[in-house]
Order: structure tokens, then C-alpha cells, then sequence
């Protein structure tokens, strides 16, 4: 493995250098990362009407030099350049103690393309095909539990939801005692606070609470994931899971296969929950959109449900940038930029630009379905290029069947009128009261 690129920051940036740089804010380095944190979709936009499309913040650790680009020609330049100049995995190193030195997050260049080719067939096609019957089955399961006639927060449900998806589908665990046993473990998992993080830019902090205590639970998950493993190794004939196809379309190592599905737990879990939260949040407030989404979940129609979570996906960003390390100088966006620095497309920057999307702030699953469609690469909450996320399709399956199985059988009414505002949740935002909503048969 390539050593990795120095950061470019306090250290390493000299001043002739940073008179070259897109223009930015000059607050401290912990006052700019507290507001990226948590408020960066109010943050975002600020900088950009103030310094331009395309302007320079500087974030922990080392005073790193960040660049911030917000048109579309500019991320498409980040997502079409090699991957060997632009290193996602290196910017993701701050996961490793919990993903694991293979996942497809953290690793770059060769390695992420070999480990990218075997998981592919697992997420492609026929396989996809595959699981839609497991997660309609576990869907319509969940929504008949739901509490009818009293409020409750749609988001707990969702991630109930996409976690027991996450763990039948994914990991192909149906014994009922395991996922007894499975569930309590990997809600802690999944919950993971920025603090737990900070033991990936500081090791020494593992040996302490509550460092020490998240690995331990973390271990646990482990041992049953090997255990788990090792039993598919022996027997994955008729089983249609995504541990099992990885099983029947690669060769694995049982570390590279386990770094794999604590990816997939973590990349998919709270991202695809958090989407339909905010679809549903919607479509409470729009009784139209709800009819119309009631009549295609009853009629089949797969392509207005997936336009509404495309819409969802675009109106409320659940990730709002990605980033790539640079690893040697490039001219982009009319800077020549150093090596070292830090790029970050701002999805949700692209998203929300009027000139893009007539009417922005309004939510238009139509959009989709139009004869003149979002122009390509302006919808981008997957990512792009070689590091385009694995599990997009996926995703949008999950989120449709999930969809059809709550409005077949619910109308969906919200407990306040008022929309919710985006609250940072680790690296997604999420609605601030939980997607408060009251369900009642349809009549």
C-alpha cells in the first residue's frame, strides 16, 4: 500500500501558496469546522454568495486546506479524473477503526478497483431483482406494526426498518435468535457519534471509554460475522443474501469480506432511512403528491415511487459533499491546486442552484418524469465516477419497495403543519423532530 499524501495544511502550506488558493473565510480553523459540522447547509450557501462558485475553508485536522466546488462541470472534472490523482479513501481514514483497513471506503488506486469488481455482481442486474421479494416481505411487516391514529417518529421506524434489511438481506441472517442477539449490537454500531470517530485521527484514544467500549461491542458484531462467514462458506447453495453472492462471485479473505458488510451497514443503513423519512415528510404535507403516490404504489407504477425518492434525495441532501485527497498538483476549476489538498463537492450546493432546478425549494418528484429531465450531473447524491456509490441501485429498490408497502395500505398525515428543518446527524442530516407523522387507513 502507497504511503499516504501529506494533508495540505498549517504544516505544509506555505504562503506563496495560499495567495493562490479560491478565496475564503479567514476565521479560526475550530470556528469554520463547528460550523461545517453542524450547520453546513446554512454555511455552504453563505460562502459560496459571498466568495464564488468555487472558495477555500480550512477544517481540523492540521488546519487542512479544503476547496469547496459547487458547479457541475467542475465535480464532473473530480469525478472523471483519474482516481489515482483524486483519492477518496485516503479523506475516509478517520472510519478505519471501525470499518476496517479493506473497505471499499477507505482503500484507493488498485486495490478499490479489484475489491469495487468483486462486489459489483452482488449489486447488479438479476441480484438486484433478487432481493426486492425480501425487502417487500420485511417492509409490509414493519408498516403493519405501526401505530395507527397517534403520532410517532417515521425516522425510528425507517431505520428499524432499513437495519433489519441490512441484516436479512445483506447479511443473510434469519435465525431468529442471531437477529435477537444481533440487533441491540448493531443498533450501537450504527449510532456512531462524531467523538467515536476521533480515534481515527488519534489511536491512543481506543485504549479509553467510550472509545473502548464501542470496539468491545464491535467485536462482538465481529465474532458473530465470522461465525456467520464461515457457515455460508460451507453451504451458500439457494441462498439469494448479498453475503452469499459475494461468496459465489469472489474470493474473499474472511477480514476483507467482514471490513465489506460493516461498509455496507454503515454507507447504507442511515442513509437510505434517512431519504424515505424526508419522502414521507413530503408527501404528508402535499396531498396531491400523496394521491398520486398512493395510485402508483397501487398500480405498479415502480418509476413515479423512485422519482419521488429522487426528488427527496435532491430537495433534502442526505449526504451533503464528498471529498477526494489530491495526490499531486491539478488545475481545476481555474486554480492550480497543490498536492495535498483537500476537494469537496458540494452535492448539495448542485442540488438546490435555481438554474438547475426552476423552483428549487419545492419538492416535484415530477421532474423525474418529464421529457426534459434533470441535466446529467446535476443530481448527484450517489456520487460519480469510479467512486460512485456501490449500493445506489440497491438503494433505490429498497426505497421503492419501502414506499409502496407504507402507501398501499396508509394515508400519511404530518402532527404539525410546519416542515422540519435538517439537523446534522454525524455525516447525514436528518428532519429535527424525527419525521413526526400520523398514519390512518386508506379509505
Amino acid at each position: 500500500m502507497a504511503e499516504p499524501t501529506p494533508l495540505l495544511g498549517a504544516r505544509t502550506l506555505d504562503r506563496q501558496t495560499a495567495r493562490t488558493l479560491p478565496p475564503g473565510p479567514k476565521w479560526p480553523t475550530l470556528v469554520q469546522t463547528v460550523l461545517f459540522a453542524g450547520h453546513r447547509k446554512t454555511f455552504f450557501p453563505r460562502m459560496r454568495a459571498r466568495y464564488g462558485d468555487v472558495f477555500t475553508i480550512r477544517l481540523v485536522p492540521s488546519s487542512r486546506v479544503v476547496v469547496v466546488l459547487s458547479r457541475p462541470e467542475d465535480i464532473r472534472d473530480v469525478f472523471t479524473t483519474p482516481p489515482t490523482v483524486m483519492h477518496a479513501g485516503e479523506g475516509n481514514q478517520v472510519l478505519k477503526p471501525i470499518m476496517g483497513d479493506h473497505s471499499l471506503l477507505l482503500i484507493d488506486d488498485e486495490d478499490h478497483a479489484r475489491t469495487r469488481r468483486q462486489l459489483m455482481p452482488a449489486f447488479l442486474g438479476n441480484a438486484l431483482r433478487g432481493y426486492a421479494g425480501m425487502i417487500a416481505d420485511l417492509a409490509r411487516a414493519e408498516v403493519e406494526s405501526w401505530p395507527v391514529g397517534q403520532p410517532f417518529r417515521l425516522h425510528d421506524r425507517m431505520r428499524d426498518l432499513t437495519l433489519e434489511v441490512i441484516l436479512q438481506v445483506v447479511f443473510g441472517v434469519t435465525d431468529s435468535a442471531r437477529l435477537a442477539e444481533l440487533r441491540p449490537l448493531v443498533d450501537r454500531i450504527v449510532a456512531v457519534r462524531p467523538i467515536i470517530m476521533l480515534g481515527g485521527f488519534y489511536p491512543q484514544l481506543l485504549r479509553l471509554p467510550p472509545w473502548r467500549t464501542y470496539l468491545e461491542t464491535q467485536r462482538r458484531v465481529d465474532e458473530i460475522l465470522y461465525d456467520e462467514i464461515a457457515r455460508r462458506r460451507d453451504d451458500v447453495a439457494g441462498r439469494n443474501d448479498v453475503l452469499s453472492r459475494l461468496l459465489a462471485a469472489g474470493s474473499w479473505s474472511d477480514v476483507e469480506l467482514r471490513d465489506q458488510l460493516v461498509t455496507l451497514l454503515l454507507a447504507g443503513h442511515e442513509t437510505t432511512a434517512t431519504g424515505l423519512a424526508w419522502a414521507f415528510h413530503e408527501l404528508a404535507r402535499r396531498p396531491d403528491e400523496l394521491a398520486a403516490a398512493q395510485r402508483a404504489a397501487d398500480s405498479g407504477d415502480d418509476e413515479r415511487l423512485e422519482a419521488i425518492t429522487k426528488e427527496s434525495l435532491r430537495l433534502h441532501p442526505v449526504v451533503y459533499q464528498v471529498g477526494r485527497r489530491l495526490t499531486e498538483t491539478v488545475d481545476l476549476a481555474g486554480y492550480r491546486l497543490p498536492r495535498g489538498t483537500t476537494i469537496m463537492a458540494a452535492l448539495g450546493l448542485v442540488h438546490a442552484d435555481g438554474e438547475h432546478y426552476p423552483a428549487a425549494g419545492e419538492f416535484r418528484p415530477d421532474r423525474f418524469l418529464s421529457e426534459d429531465p434533470p441535466a446529467a450531473g446535476t443530481w448527484i447524491p450517489f456520487g460519480g465516477g469510479a467512486r460512485r456509490c456501490i449500493g445506489a441501485g440497491f438503494s433505490l429498490l429498497e426505497a421503492t419497495e419501502i414506499l409502496r408497502a407504507t402507501l398501499s395500505r396508509y394515508d400519511v398525515h404530518p402532527v404539525r403543519p410546519e416542515p422540519e428543518t435538517a439537523q446534522p446527524r454525524n455525516v447525514t442530516l436528518v428532519p429535527s423532530r424525527g419525521c413526526e407523522v400520523v398514519v390512518t387507513p386508506r379509505g
